[in-house]
């Protein structure tokens, strides 16, 4: 089992949404989460954070927001992140007030590659240590079948909720080794299907869930395919699909009725944070789950690989 000081000892375009994707839907899981004032279960306790740094992405609005919140509670130093300079600066404020933690805004549109880039420069510049690396940020158009690009020219799920993610993480890899013992968390889904190598901007019979549920995979492909040399640097990584279509604004204007809460989003990434669970690890919610088989697939991760760094133009 892996461990690190997040960990307790045993004994001890807004944030993401899951969307339910046809057989995707969580059997029990989805069941239960029906009635929102449900118990649900909890994480282990976060540890004091007091002197550690956290970058959350997408943490302007729901499930993020929340999360910051959390970590800032135990001390953290969390770095907002969001294309609402108003949200961002009402959350740096609310987090100052609480006179626990600290919090920084940083104003980016994961969109763009060179909005990545810049996030991950400006926080390089102003921080000497990252503890804490938590992809969050993420778009989901399902039901549309209208496929809108990037202004990359990348088909927008794969560009949001992976591509933007995979620069950011390897610009950011040398301050979180840095600062190791470190984790990298991506905020995943359930929804996930194989990606199609000969055409994975999916130029060919577009459809938005196959676009989400591409994207989702990529994020859990990425995570396996680092946690091997990673953690011989001593940083964990993790991926998780957080709860079944929370409670958000991407929720809402789906017009999706919410099947779980924020709350319990919460307490996935909480989990993530502090599991023992061996690193690379896929969570359903709380629990260690098997992902879409291609994850595991060492040829798969490695094509996924070649293609990121060709996209965004580093080896």
């Amino acid at each position: 089992m892996s461990s690190n000081r997040f960990a307790p000892a045993r004994p001890f375009r807004t944030g993401t949404v899951a969307l339910a994707l046809g057989s995707l839907l969580w059997s029990a899981a989805s069941a239960a989460a029906q009635d929102p004032a449900r118990e649900y279960p909890k994480a282990p306790p976060l540890p004091d954070l007091s002197g550690k740094v956290a970058l959350i992405t997408g943490s302007t609005d729901g499930l993020g927001r929340d999360v910051a919140r959390r970590l800032a509670a135990a001390g953290a130093r969390v770095l907002i992140t969001g294309r609402s300079a108003e949200r961002g600066d009402s959350l740096v404020a609310e987090i100052a007030r609480s006179g626990k933690g600290s919090a920084k805004f940083y104003q980016a549109d994961l969109a763009s590659l060179a909005e990545a880039r810049r996030l991950a420069d400006l926080v390089t510049r102003d921080t000497r240590r990252l503890d804490l690396l938590i992809n969050n940020a993420g778009i989901g158009w399902v039901f549309d079948s209208t496929r809108k690009l990037s202004p990359d020219g990348f088909e927008m799920h794969f560009a949001v909720n992976y591509l933007s993610h995979y620069l950011l993480t390897k610009r950011l890899l040398p301050l979180v080794v840095a600062s190791a013992p470190a984790r990298i968390i991506n905020v995943s889904s359930g929804s996930q299907t194989a990606i199609d190598f000969d055409d994975p901007q999916m130029e060919k019979g577009y459809n938005g869930g196959r676009g989400y549920a591409q994207s989702k995979l990529a994020q859990v492909m990425m995570t396996i395919d680092m946690a091997p040399a990673l953690e011989k640097q001593g940083v964990l990584t993790y991926s998780l699909h957080p709860a079944t279509t929370m409670a958000t604004t991407m929720a809402r204007l789906l017009n999706v009725k919410p099947r779980s809460t924020i709350a319990e989003g919460v307490e996935s990434v909480i989990n993530a944070i502090v599991t023992t669970e061996p690193t690379g690890t896929f969570f359903n919610q709380l629990k260690p789950w098997k992902a879409n088989a291609q994850a595991y697939d060492a040829a798969a991760r490695e094509k996924l690989r070649a293609l990121s760094d060709r996209l965004i133009g580093e080896p």
